[in-house]
């Protein structure tokens, strides 16, 4: 389906990469055991779609400021979602492969969200 118009924050290059971490998140985490669907699972799950949210909370008709603020919350769901990775592999749920791979995009994310962030100011 394709959309005519199209919303501000559809078109930042953080938000595209945050809905895109939120997919593989999800779709690492359906290997996680059934006894943390409640816990890590929801956990992590929630954190990386809270990235994308805040981002576009933030940006639809709102102040520097209140941006800034949004860009915040999204930068420590990230943060979270990256201590959810470090528990996700002491647990062994997931492999080293997938947890470099996520861990990385987590890393150029946030450097992303940084730039984003000062370029604001």
């Amino acid at each position: 389906m394709e959309y005519k118009g199209s919303f501000k924050f559809e078109k930042l290059i953080i938000w595209q990469k945050a809905m895109d971490l939120a997919e593989e998140v999800y779709d690492v985490s359906k290997k996680f055991p059934k006894d943390e669907i409640y816990n890590l699972t929801s956990q992590i799950r929630r954190s990386s779609d809270s990235i994308a949210l805040n981002i576009a909370e933030g940006s639809v008709g709102q102040t520097n400021p209140e941006q800034i603020r949004f860009i915040g919350y999204a930068s420590r769901s990230l943060a979270e979602v990256v201590t959810c990775l470090h528990k996700s592999k002491r647990r062994m749920y997931i492999e080293e492969p997938e947890f470099e791979k996520l861990y990385s995009d987590c890393f150029n994310l946030m450097n992303m969200i940084i730039g984003f962030k000062n370029k604001i100011k």
